[in-house]
């Protein structure tokens, strides 16, 4: 479907405000409504963006609908369709930023509904899989009509596999996500367990669906049983999925808009009431009366734009939680942050759900992270927030544990202990200090230490190490002494010159705690 056979349909009534024949002639790959001030990170190539234009204003400056436009370009968007009822009309600086840009720009009627245009274009698409020519095709033709209509109402993913594989006898056949969930089985198929799942992801009889889709998106069609069908045929039937698949991730791009408008409104909280807003966004993300909620963030590459499906798909194996994944605003390139709704959970465990939750995303944790095993993915998780009141708590939380998952190194190498880390992890001095920013604590380090912070100095090393362990072996002059092979005097001199450089007494308690830490932040 191309542009301009939308503006052939009476029923939508669009008006074409700027576009010339090589933008109107453009393919259609699917449609995506968004008031987002900047969509580009949700689009993909080819999309149609519907928008009801919320996120201009008439005092807004014209590098405002610059930037909205420019990120239609960049994302490969084809066209824009933007509705009048908000301002009455479209603004003359969006056509004109429209124009600059080459992107054409509909206007949609206050009597035409969204939801009219998006069912129009796929309702065409699916239409098409039926109206294809049968000789080059290796499904029947009576099939690709059955599931023709099949897409096109909307039925379950079992429905669609099982019709799919139905001329074939019916064999044994599984959708499996990309760690392994099953996300659509045959009648015939067993029950695949999750790690036998995860392994049958790369076996040589399992297709991808949607090649395209990230690492961490993509489902795949596995036949544990060889059928003799040919392969054309199974990439067919892929592609049937693949197109079910993409209404999924079109849902799901939807939901992380409403998903980043409600992360943007916690990192906004100021105080311990929280506005009246976020009630209807957290009803909007589906999340209302969720609580106790909890709040998971994850960073992988700087230019990795899977970490939100990493996420996404991580969080699909939580059963029975809803959750509502997108990006702070604030938020590092490659960082992704989620809100999940924990009530269902409360039953499991006396922490609402929160340690449960922690338990099934650290033995997930390999399986995801071996997808792409070039891109580290480090998570915090927080404690459950018993109150949408307190989900700023949560998310302050969260990035720390981040912090300290990122930070956390095993002795003697530069690896991280672990990629995951909840804030319940953090039982010692240790593994608190490692969620604080590394230039932080180095700077702790420098100042608490003082001198002895050049350990350039052999002296400075040497006195750092009597230090180290005498804080280690608790104080024990004795101890100490027999650890590094000196006499006690030695060590008392030491400690001395310790004290004297650091202006530090170390028969108190306090000061004690301050150099140990000082010492673990080096």
């Amino acid at each position: 479907m191309h542009v301009e056979d939308l503006l052939r349909l009476e029923s939508l009534d669009l008006t074409l405000l700027w576009g010339d024949r090589p933008q109107l002639t453009r393919e259609i790959t699917g449609v995506t409504a968004t008031d987002l001030e900047d969509p580009g990170r949700f689009l993909q190539r080819g999309e149609l963006v519907l928008s009801g234009l919320v996120w201009w204003a008439p005092a807004d400056d014209e590098a405002k609908a610059e930037r909205f436009v420019a990120a239609l370009e960049e994302a490969g968007a084809v066209a824009l369709l933007a509705g009048e009822e908000t301002h009455g009309g479209v603004p003359e600086v969006l056509v004109e930023a429209c124009r600059r840009h080459g992107i054409a720009i509909l206007s949609v009627p206050v009597h035409t509904s969204f939801r009219a245009v998006t069912d129009t274009v796929y309702l065409r698409q699916w239409g098409d899989l039926s109206r294809r020519p049968a000789a080059p095709y290796a499904l029947p033709e009576n099939v690709r009509a059955e599931l023709s209509r099949l897409l096109a109402d909307g039925t379950d993913p079992d429905t669609l596999l099982t019709r799919s594989v139905a001329h074939l006898g019916t064999p044994p056949a599984y959708v499996l996500s990309a760690t392994g969930r099953t996300i659509a089985r045959t009648p015939t198929a067993p029950p695949l367990p999750a790690r036998r799942a995860a392994e049958a992801v790369t076996a040589t009889t399992t297709l991808s669906v949607d090649p395209d889709a990230s690492v961490y998106a993509q489902w795949h069609l596995h036949l544990p049983e060889p059928v003799g069908t040919p392969p054309r045929m199974l990439h067919e039937i892929a592609e049937v999925l693949a197109q079910h698949r993409r209404a999924t991730l079109r849902r799901e791009t939807a939901a992380r808009g409403r998903a980043t408008d409600l992360l943007a409104l916690i990192d906004a909280l100021s105080s311990a009431a929280a506005p009246a807003a976020l009630g209807r966004v957290l009803e909007a993300c589906g999340l209302a009366d969720q609580d106790p909620y909890t709040v998971i963030t994850v960073k992988g590459a700087a230019d990795n734009d899977g970490t939100v499906d990493a996420l996404t798909e991580a969080l699909h194996h939580l059963t029975d939680c809803g959750f509502a994944v997108g990006r702070l605003p604030t938020a590092e390139p490659g960082e992704a942050t989620a809100v999940i709704g924990t009530r269902t959970r409360t039953a499991a465990g006396t922490d609402g759900g929160g340690g449960a939750i922690a338990t099934t995303l650290k033995n997930l944790w390999p399986t995801l992270q071996s997808r792409n095993a070039k891109v580290p993915l480090h998570g915090g998780i927080s404690t459950p927030a018993a109150t949408p009141q307190t989900l700023k708590g949560a998310l302050t939380q969260a990035r720390y544990a981040l912090t300290a998952a990122s930070s956390r190194r095993a002795p003697g190498t530069e690896a991280p202990t672990s990629n995951l880390a909840a804030i319940e992890d953090l039982t010692t001095l240790d593994a608190l200090l490692t969620g604080i920013p590394a230039d932080v604590r180095t700077a702790f380090g420098i100042h608490a230490l003082g001198p002895l912070a050049d350990d350039t100095n052999p002296s400075h090393r040497m006195l750092l190490e009597t230090l180290d362990v005498f804080l280690t072996h608790n104080g024990s002059w004795a101890r100490t002494a027999e650890a590094l092979h000196l006499h006690v005097n030695t060590v008392h001199y030491r400690i001395q010159r310790v004290e004297m450089l650091t202006g530090r007494d170390l028969a108190r308690l306090d000061h004690k705690l301050d150099l140990k830490a000082a010492l673990l932040c080096r």
